[in-house]
């Protein structure tokens, strides 16, 4: 696996995917880095969290993460977990996605990778060579399904929003957000849409669900989460929870063990 690590890593055009799958017992940091080679990166089980400066995404299982070649990031497991990354050649990135973003995984994308991780030497063959155009087939089909935080830009907006993301459950409303920040709640609505694409009600409540998903992921209760986190009743988290992710807290990390 190391060689692999290695081969990835390199700043080099062949082979054109090199592709990893592994699982762990315990959580992984791997720090803020950057590549030559796009990194698409996903879980079969558990809970990702990868980030820029720009932003951070939560990836749910059966969900995929893209970096562009190059691209400074950071990105942690919550406990056990099931994964897979493919490390695309740089030349072969023109035609991906140019920005980060999170993309749900197709049933044919997920396998490819995982057949691709047990190809050993740093050459493919004509069968594999095959399969990588498969893979790179699937990514630019795949529909862009986010489901990150990006930051605003305004320092008082910077403000509120790590103040948020230190403690989502602060029940606080916009007005005294505004009021805290210095500046007026019809400026710090409008300029949050248009420094983040999401309305300032929209960005808290993907905030919670982040941090709700990296607690029930360490082993949080349903209602202890939904509870510290500020929402009214547990069925009404639970009902988010699926809106969101189309799946039950219950099931979702039900499977995700499983």
């Amino acid at each position: 696996m190391d060689g692999k690590i290695a081969l990835a890593l390199r700043d080099q055009d062949d082979p054109l995917i090199v592709a990893l799958h592994g699982t762990d017992r315990g959580r992984r940091d791997l720090g803020f880095h950057h590549h030559p080679r796009g990194q698409l990166t996903a879980l079969r089980h558990g809970l990702l969290t990868f980030g820029t400066k720009q932003g951070a995404w939560v990836v749910p299982a059966d969900h995929a993460v893209w970096m562009p070649p190059h691209h400074p990031h950071f990105g942690y497991s919550h406990g056990a977990f099931d994964g897979w990354s493919c490390y695309v050649a740089e030349r072969r990135c023109a035609d991906l996605p140019g920005r980060p973003c999170t993309i749900r995984v197709s049933g044919l994308l997920r396998e490819a990778v995982i057949r691709a991780a047990d190809w050993k030497g740093e050459t493919l063959d004509e069968r594999q060579h095959r399969l990588a155009l498969v893979i790179l087939d699937e990514l630019r089909a795949a529909a862009d399904e986010p489901f990150g935080l990006p930051m605003p830009r305004d320092a008082r907006l910077v403000r509120i929003a790590r103040a948020l993301l230190e403690d989502p459950g602060d029940r606080r409303g916009m007005d005294e957000w505004a009021s805290w920040a210095g500046i007026t709640e019809r400026t710090l609505s409008r300029r949050f849409v248009a420094e983040t694409g999401h309305s300032y009600t929209s960005w808290r409540q993907r905030a919670r669900m982040m941090r709700a998903l990296e607690l029930l992921a360490g082993g949080a209760s349903v209602t202890s989460v939904a509870l510290d986190l500020g929402y009214d009743s547990v069925s009404a988290f639970i009902a988010l929870f699926k809106r969101l992710l189309g799946t039950t807290p219950a099931a979702y990390f039900t499977h995700a063990s499983g």
